[in-house]
């Protein structure tokens, strides 16, 4: 019982060891991405292994600020 409990405080210590080691070497990397022009194109694909499946093709803005205005209602009313 004893060295389960080792084990585990063990893994438990090295995945945090990890983590903050990560999360050091990345804090002067700039994160997300700048606003581009254009629309990026994501496509689906499903196979259900029988035969059948499912193909999907979506256009999106590249732009974040763009593609969240996308799931904004076209009918809400400003709230200033």
């Amino acid at each position: 019982m004893d060295l389960i409990v080792l084990l585990s405080v063990a893994i438990i210590g090295l995945l945090v060891w990890r983590a903050v080691a990560v999360v050091r070497s990345e804090k002067d990397t700039p994160r997300g991405h700048d606003p581009a022009n254009g629309d990026a194109t994501i496509i689906s694909e499903y196979s259900s292994g029988a035969g059948g499946g499912q193909y999907s093709s979506y256009t999106v803005p590249s732009d974040p600020q763009d593609y969240a205005a996308a799931f904004v209602p076209k009918n809400r009313k400003s709230q200033k």
